[in-house]
């Protein structure tokens, strides 16, 4: 027996199911088990709750719909086809295929109405969780009584997977305490992984979870077929602003498919022809061929899309009025929504006398507070850190979920969670994001930075106590490897700066870059200011690496090149060789990504080929310095965990010492 449509509605979810699995199976690859199961309440708040406009997928003010189960990514395609975002068939036809513009998991920037990039679990729900604190935040600073432009919902599709992934649980505890009310997740209650049922692994009851972290829960027992009731639970969640709202839909994985449906079978791998033929029947469709849209569906979606065209027609009327009312606040509305940074922002950055100096956790937070001053909508915050790593926004309040006043976060121990949520404040746009905690914890953050840099996202990650000088915490708290292992990241900025100089122009290169992620990593030890009259500017970090300190004579004989903290020994090391009667350049290098970016003749300036006698001193991994320092080079680092003693006496330890330097010089020169 068949379940042919009964209704115009069930003939649209009929159409999204199998305009999924017809391209799952032409790619021969793919999730055909979630789309089948979750088209109806996706179907439902697609068409009568998500605030969305197909041809401005950018709209400031639409709702944003994030598919945290990325693997069901034919679902959204689907939906984006349907609805009229400019993707077209033969993209769906082209799933997973090489330059497509439908890849396996959902990627932000590529796909059209894609707002975060998903696919490892639980990534997206966090994201969602940043949404919402994005749109709080908007609305307070920019509605007016009778002016309201920032007015919108953020909704994630999360799976069984999703939430058993420690950082949904991060996030949502975090959201349920800051009472983040135009937070709706749609739970796809399936029971099945990909290795077999939930129960193998996963049998809490997860509507107490969420109970117990702050979100009202509705459950609805008929997901598969029950379009009115998913419609009354999304009214009743989007009718409550008091909390986020966690909604249960109990639904068959696979379903319509007569073999596969609620087995594992469904989850990860195309039907077969055989089985895609019999679901299609079932569907009320033709086995033998690629789905052709209904026409009365396609009518049906499209109906939908101009609603939203609508409602984005009435909103920039509404931009237009307010603009007029409140001209000062629309231009910066318009500033800050086109991810620029308000003129003047980089003007009379602060300055620090050469001397003993401080620690660039301390610097840096100087010159964080200076820039926050001038770039209203920088917000950010730490995981229970902020004494140590010097990152609070002075006078400038906590941020307050209800209201969306304040621009400190404060994320808890809930770093992996942490990074995510940043990552979905500037996926939303507006507000740019920044997180802090110590450096060794960036092991905990590391998806969400990677994600981050695929999804070529804006977000200035600060990690402090960044080496072994962190001292008696010893090892379990001293990053070693750390650096090495973002540097390997694409398209992310790793930058340690070397004085309080470069922890200014740290900050300051981390805002000016718009497409990609910045780590900038601070010490807990005090370190010199340079004297730089006679030395390298400090805008120098822009570009990498520059030279700080040339030899005297100005034709050095060898090079000495750092990072961080140990640029001070580099430049005690110097002196003592120029003593020795041999010419010594010393070259500050605190962001390798930026360095290789530069064209060769500036490379060359710096690092030119004709010196090969180069020694390089960081305190972290050696491996990767060959391509600074040459065959020949030497590089002293640490190549182990590290101990617990105060820092000068692991430093001595370890032999990053101006004396280690000089020696390794001194053999390369023979």
């Amino acid at each position: 027996m068949t379940v042919a449509a009964t209704s115009l509605e069930q003939l649209c979810v009929n159409t999204i199911r199998t305009l999924a699995i017809d391209a799952v199976q032409k790619a021969n690859s793919g999730h055909p088990g979630l789309p089948l199961g979750a088209a109806p309440m996706a179907f439902a708040l697609w068409h009568r709750h998500l605030k969305h406009d197909p041809s401005r997928p950018d709209w400031p003010d639409r709702d944003r719909f994030v598919l945290s189960a990325g693997h069901g990514s034919m679902l959204l395609y689907s939906l984006l086809h349907l609805y009229g975002y400019p993707l077209t068939l033969d993209d769906l036809k082209a799933f997973r295929q090489w330059s497509s513009f439908t890849p396996g998991h959902p990627e932000s920037g590529l796909t059209p109405g894609v707002e975060v990039t998903t696919g490892p679990l639980g990534q997206g729900a966090a994201n969602s969780v940043g949404m919402a604190i994005a749109e709080r935040w908007l609305a307070n600073r920019f509605n007016r009584p009778g002016h309201a432009i920032v007015d919108h919902r953020t909704f994630a599709l999360v799976g069984d997977g999703c939430l058993m992934e420690g950082i949904s649980y991060e996030a949502a505890s975090l959201a349920g305490h800051l009472k983040l009310g135009k937070l709706v997740w749609l739970y796809d209650s399936n029971k099945v992984s990909l290795d077999g049922p939930t129960s193998m692994a996963f049998t809490e009851d997860v509507g107490q979870r969420m109970e117990a972290a702050g979100w009202r829960v509705i459950t609805v027992e008929k997901g598969d077929l029950d379009l009115a009731a998913i419609d009354r639970a999304l009214a009743a969640a989007t009718s409550d602003s008091s909390r986020p709202t966690f909604v249960i839909v109990k639904t068959t994985i696979g379903y319509g498919s007569p073999k596969k449906q609620g087995t594992s079978h469904a989850h990860g791998s195309p039907l077969g022809d055989e089985e895609l033929a019999a679901t299609k029947r079932f569907l009320g469709f033709d086995p033998a061929k690629f789905l052709v849209v209904p026409d009365d569906a396609r009518a049906e979606f499209r109906r939908a899309a101009e609603r939203g065209k609508q409602a984005r027609a009435d909103w920039e009327r509404r931009l237009a009025a307010y603009e007029k009312a409140f001209p000062a606040e629309a231009a910066e509305w318009r500033t800050m929504i086109a991810g620029e940074l308000p003129a003047g922002w980089d003007v009379g950055m602060p300055a620090f006398p050469a001397g003993p100096g401080l620690a660039t956790r301390q610097s840096g937070g100087k010159a964080l507070n200076h820039f926050a001053a001038r770039v209203p909508w920088l917000i950010g915050g730490d995981a229970d850190l902020s004494v140590s790593t010097n990152t609070t926004l002075e006078k400038l309040g906590d941020f307050d979920g209800a209201s969306g006043a304040g621009r400190n976060l404060h994320f808890g121990v809930r770093e992996h969670a942490m990074g995510a949520i940043a990552n979905g404040i500037a996926a939303h746009g507006g507000p740019r994001p920044f997180t802090a905690t110590f450096f060794c914890f960036s092991d905990y953050m590391k998806p969400a930075i990677r994600l981050a840099a695929l999804s070529h996202l804006p977000v200035i990650f600060v990690f402090t106590h960044d080496s072994v000088g962190l001292g008696e915490d010893g090892p379990t708290h001293q990053p070693v490897e750390h650096l090495m292992a973002l540097r390997a990241v694409p398209n992310v900025h790793v930058v340690r700066p070397g004085d309080a100089a470069e922890a200014v122009e740290a900050w300051r290169h981390a805002l000016a870059r718009r497409h990609g992620p910045t780590v900038v990593v601070l010490s807990r030890q005090k370190v010199a200011t340079f004297d730089r009259a006679n030395g390298g500017a400090a805008s120098g970090l822009r570009r990498g690496a520059y030279v700080l300190a040339e030899a005297g004579g100005g034709r050095p004989k060898a090079i000495v090149i750092a990072s961080g903290s140990e640029v001070e020994i580099a430049m005690k090391a110097r002196d003592e060789l120029e003593k020795k009667g041999v010419p010594t350049r010393v070259v500050s290098l605190p962001c390798w990504q930026a360095f290789v970016e530069q064209d060769g003749a500036w490379r060359e300036s710096v690092l030119p080929k004709s010196v090969s006698a180069r020694v390089s001193i960081e305190a972290g991994a050696t491996l990767g310095w060959r391509e600074w320092i040459g065959e020949r080079g030497i590089a002293i680092g640490v190549d182990r965990f590290g101990a617990s003693a105060p820092a000068e006496r692991i430093y001595e330890g370890f032999g990053l010492t101006p004396a280690a330097v000089v020696a390794a010089v001194s053999k390369l020169v023979g």
